[in-house]
């Protein structure tokens, strides 16, 4: 009898070793088939091989003159690329920080809580060059220039008003118009991304 009971250990014991082995197997096999079925969907997430080309472009404004604007493609988006007066520049830098709603730059090239001043918003040290995304922070439309109540832009869809450095100051936009990181490449030609 003794000798039944140790064979029924054994053989109780090669059982669960099996069984294991089984579950470790399927589970396994489970876990490459959900992975392999998972990961078209996840690639199919990542940029193509066209927006990835374009994530940074260089754009000649040398032929751009003072009191007119340039509006290129970005990723998608459209960015205006605006040479301002002397005055549309006296304009936004006379223009209190008490009387925007929205306090921040929005400029992906300074820190996040950088002010909204015309000097943080223009994209060189003399204020000539302002570069913005032309989508309306309210509901994504794209405003029009030198329009509105401040003479910068005007989004006609719900009323927001921009003054000449781009910021909301009248309508429903909660935030003045975005600013993508973009720099001087050369002389006459800016770089985005």
């Amino acid at each position: 009898m003794a000798h039944v009971e140790e064979h029924s250990g054994t053989h109780s014991g090669a059982t669960g070793t099996r069984r294991d082995f089984l579950f470790v197997a399927t589970g396994a096999a489970g876990g490459i088939a959900t992975a392999a079925a998972v990961w078209p969907l996840v690639n199919s997430m990542n940029p193509s091989a066209d927006v990835q080309a374009l994530a940074s472009i260089q754009v000649d404004v040398s032929a751009v003159e003072v009191g007119s604007q340039l509006t290129i493609k970005f990723l998608g988006k459209p960015v205006f690329i605006r040479r301002r007066t002397p005055d549309e520049i006296a304009a936004a830098r006379e223009t209190p920080l008490a009387d925007l709603p929205d306090k921040l730059a929005r400029n992906a090239n300074l820190p996040a809580d950088a002010a909204a001043t015309d000097e943080d918003r223009a994209l060189d040290e003399t204020g000539e060059w302002l570069l913005m995304t032309g989508v309306c922070t309210h509901l994504g439309c794209v405003p029009i220039g030198e329009a509105g109540d401040f003479g910068g832009w005007f989004c006609p869809c719900h009323g927001s008003h921009y003054d000449t450095s781009g910021r909301i100051r009248k309508g429903p936009a909660p935030e003045n118009l975005h600013i993508p990181v973009a720099s001087f490449a050369s002389d006459g030609v800016v770089q985005l991304g």
